[in-house]
């Protein structure tokens, strides 16, 4: 998952994680373990599609967003 891009829509939107998680009815902790991709949490088909709908994203941005692998 690529979090900077994220943020940076968050950002774009006036969003933060409070904001966005209260979106998707989800808590705080819980969007940023899964934006951190903590303890094997990742977005849901459903998440994604809110967030999707949410910034205007097109197909892909989904796919940079949700889909690009941390490179070390």
């Amino acid at each position: 998952m690529n979090k900077k891009l994220l943020k940076s829509k968050m950002d774009l939107y006036g969003d933060n994680g409070g904001t966005l998680s209260e979106y998707l009815k989800i808590s705080r902790s819980t969007l940023s373990a899964k934006m951190n991709e903590s303890s094997g949490r990742e977005f849901t088909q459903s998440e994604i599609a809110d967030i999707k709908r949410r910034y205007n994203l097109t197909p892909d941005e989904v796919n940079d967003i949700f889909f690009t692998r941390k490179v070390s």
